[in-house]
């Protein structure tokens, strides 16, 4: 950061006083896969000092900070407590634009740095399938991209972070101490996340270069990924799990670079050419491109209703989906040019697109197992193809090196996402089964979308658990912190 920048600490900055978050009001909760709502008593700060007063106020059944609530299962709920909205503090302090880096709140989205980095050559250096997540969500769950074989998880580009303790005290936490490994991956459970300075990654366009190609089975699918996946910084890999026989595991692999300024410049496609066929800087680092053609008109695409037929989204209908998506993926293309919402983001383009699944909501069900475990991938996409579990949103790509964080997800190998109607019946008894297959194979779920995992299988998947829960005893021995996915799996 710059010298006038780092000179003060934004929390310990005098921020002024305000009239406090307030008593809360009791509003019903819920993660993103809408599975099991409970009440809490919401807070919403607006400064630091509101936020120790917050903290303070949360009463008996404690508080657990919360962003923009894309957690798909139950880790920024607290039945019963308080439910801390840090959506209030969302400013940008100071912006590096030589070094590369930026200093923010903890309340500030993705959307939002991505709004503002993009006009300067910068872009956030992890995101996940969308731009609404805070930057202090995205160090509790050490949130993953498509680029982790290469860049890792988003709290390895955390400089430092200032963390409000249980006990009020304001702490600035730097990498390499057993409180950041600690925080990064730790829901939440460690204190609330107020700022972050975070390293950036440079970019010359706001547009991706992308390589599309199908892959015939899993099998194929895993060897393509293998063989070619370390020419590419952003890699993934829809699949289809509906498919079976000689086709299961059939995919459509999509990857990708940010696009450079000649890429640009040699394309005569009026959708990217700017006055004559050349771009000057500015006109190739536009923020729109964060927005899909779709967002431009909302009317094109209006949000999900409130309520959908269960069943809608059955065996049938995800069928002709998959088979239609598959087969209009092309064999092989290069170099196309899409926006960075087109490639990163494409379901922020459908408003409340987590009501298609009816009243039940659905379960994200992700896993990842390590290299050499591709016996146990082969098991687990057979059984959930046999299951004809009826999945649109699923998807497989490849880990690089852990993070040190102590409940991070990511660990080298593989990992396959899948959302799955709520409703489907014996849903829960058969992702134990998988729960299972996946910890005896070593792996792991991750619990930023978890809503159901037994507890007893957490520290064989976790085995840096016992370390975590004794940091939290010592950091936080009242409970203040807590969540129901706390309270579920005894974290």
């Amino acid at each position: 950061m710059p010298a006038d920048a780092a000179a003060v600490s934004p929390a310990s900055a005098p921020p002024g006083p305000g009239p406090g978050p307030g008593p809360g009001r009791t509003v019903p909760v819920t993660g993103w896969g809408r599975t099991a709502p409970t009440a809490a008593r919401l807070l919403r700060p607006r400064t630091y000092d509101e936020t120790v007063a917050a903290v303070r106020a949360c009463g008996a059944r404690g508080g657990i900070a919360r962003g923009l609530g894309r957690a798909y299962g139950d880790a920024a709920q607290n039945a019963g407590g308080a439910v801390l909205d840090m959506t209030g503090l969302d400013r940008v302090h100071a912006i590096d634009a030589d070094g590369g880096t930026v200093l923010c709140d903890a309340g500030v989205s993705l959307h939002r740095l991505m709004e503002v980095l993009l006009p300067l050559g910068w872009f956030v250096p992890v995101t996940p399938g969308t731009r609404q997540v805070t930057v202090g969500g995205a160090i509790a769950a050490d949130i993953h991209g498509k680029n982790h074989h290469v860049s890792g998880s988003f709290a390895r580009h955390v400089l430092s972070f200032e963390l409000l303790t249980a006990n009020g005290e304001i702490r600035t936490v730097v990498p390499g101490t057993p409180l950041f490994d600690a925080t990064a991956g730790g829901m939440g459970l460690t204190g609330v996340v107020l700022t972050a300075t975070v390293r950036l990654l440079p970019v010359e366009t706001s547009w991706m270069s992308v390589d599309t190609e199908r892959a015939r089975d899993l099998d194929d699918l895993l060897v393509r990924l293998t063989a070619t996946d370390r020419y590419y910084r952003y890699s993934v890999a829809w699949i289809d799990l509906l498919a079976r026989g000689a086709s299961t595991g059939r995919a459509v692999l999509t990857r990708g670079e940010h696009a450079p300024l000649e890429a640009l410049e040699s394309r005569k496609s009026a959708s990217t050419r700017v006055r004559g066929g050349r771009f000057r800087r500015g006109d190739a680092l536009r923020r729109d491109a964060l927005t899909s053609p779709l967002e431009f008109r909302p009317q094109r695409l209006p949000a999900a209703p409130a309520f959908v037929p269960e069943g809608l989204l059955g065996r049938t209908a995800v069928g002709l989906f998959n088979e239609l998506w598959y087969r209009r993926a092309p064999r092989a293309r290069t170099g196309e040019l899409q926006r960075i919402s087109t490639f990163f983001h494409p379901l922020d383009g459908v408003p409340h697109w987590n009501r298609i699944y009816g009243r039940s909501g659905f379960v994200q069900y992700q896993f990842v197992v390590g290299y050499g475990q591709e016996e146990a991938l082969r098991r687990i996409v057979d059984r959930i193809s046999a299951r004809r579990c009826p999945s649109f949103l699923a998807v497989l790509k490849r880990f690089g090196e852990g993070d040190p964080g102590w409940l991070s997800f990511p660990m080298p190998g593989w990992t396959l996402a899948l959302d799955i109607p709520a409703s489907l019946p014996g849903l829960g008894a058969f992702l134990d089964t998988l729960d299972e297959e996946v910890a005896a194979a070593a792996g792991r779920v991750y619990l930023a979308k978890d809503a159901r995992l037994r507890p007893e299988l957490l520290a064989a998947m976790y085995p840096r658990l016992p370390e975590f829960r004794a940091l939290r005893g010592e950091l936080d021995p009242g409970g203040v912190f807590v969540s129901d996915l706390a309270r579920r799996l005894s974290l």
